[in-house]
């Protein structure tokens, strides 16, 4: 081992594109031969599995884990949903997301991290990779933090226990009662799950990014004046749009799923009583499978066959 530098196993990775844990034990197995370890890594299976990288990979799951004040939310993609119904896999997802508790949500931190197995995730998610003979990634994560109080989730249409197509994060942060706080939590997850009745962007309006305001103003604004309305009409008429765009994506502007007569924040002020504390929103995150994933036309494989036979 003496011989097996640091700038070898990272010429060895740059050939093959396997993980550096992987390419230093191929390595050490073979005495630091360079090209007995690229055979070693390739009888693994391992630089097939390094090939699979460019393929892309849209399915997959995305999985949720709190303790706590603390959650977090990941999602590791697959090429297909038949690996996402695969037990190493969905194993693989859990521990992933219990690893990202208490980080930034940084996914190269996470990919760092060291599994049970000892291996990090990066290097244990190419072993699965070799396994089952698909290509995967661990895509994004996202934490959320309410202390004190509760982390709650929610998974939709769920595959696997905490893990779907769709994973909510919702911080409660109380001094009142942990269980019932939970149990709201729950509920106003499952409202930001549903996205009714759109999909909400910032806790409250303060948090709505400045540019994207402006833009909504600008818009309203335009339209009024090409309707031939007065000044005065157009400021009042923006004003009245506007804030039918905050009830649309402030989160504690939108009308409660499962109580359209009332606010989330009405909600809320009605829960404190409860609850026996005032309980505010500290974050949440909404993440959905697959979102902004290019994944390119449809394969047509009764096409291929007809075409590779010579037949058209």
């Amino acid at each position: 081992m003496a011989g097996i530098t640091a700038a070898l196993v990272k010429e060895l990775r740059d050939k093959t594109g396997v993980g550096m844990m992987d390419c230093k034990k191929a390595l050490g197995e073979t005495d630091g031969d360079f090209e007995a370890a690229v055979d070693w890594l390739r009888k693994k299976g391992l630089s097939k599995a390094a090939k699979k990288a460019d393929r892309v990979a849209a399915e997959g799951l995305v999985a949720v884990a709190t303790q706590g004040g603390q959650g977090a939310v990941v999602e590791v993609n697959s090429e297909t949903d038949f690996v996402a119904r695969n037990e190493k896999f969905q194993t693989a997802v859990k521990e992933i997301a219990a690893l990202a508790i208490g980080g930034s949500g940084d996914v190269a931190d996470i990919k760092a991290a060291s599994t049970s197995g000892g291996s990090t995730v990066e290097d244990h998610l190419t072993n699965l990779i070799a396994t089952i003979g698909e290509n995967m990634a661990l895509r994004r994560a996202a934490v959320v933090v309410a202390e004190p109080g509760v982390v709650a989730s929610y998974v939709h249409n769920p595959a696997a226990t905490d893990m779907g197509a769709i994973g909510v994060l919702v911080g409660l942060q109380s001094d009142g009662d942990k269980d019932k706080l939970a149990e709201l939590g729950r509920k106003i997850a499952m409202h930001v799950a549903a996205g009714s009745p759109a999909v909400a962007v910032s806790v409250d309006v303060d948090g709505v990014d400045s540019a994207i305001a402006d833009k909504e103003r600008e818009v309203f604004a335009d339209q009024a004046r090409q309707a031939g309305k007065p000044d005065s009409i157009v400021e009042k008429m923006v004003e009245g749009r506007m804030r039918k765009f905050y009830e649309e994506v402030v989160l504690l502007k939108q009308a409660f799923v499962m109580d359209p007569d009332n606010t989330i924040e009405q909600v809320l002020e009605a829960a404190a009583k409860d609850i026996g504390a005032p309980v505010t929103i500290s974050g949440f995150v909404r993440m959905a499978l697959g979102e902004g994933v290019e994944k390119g036309p449809e394969e047509d494989f009764a096409a291929e066959v007809a075409a590779a036979s010579g037949q058209s």
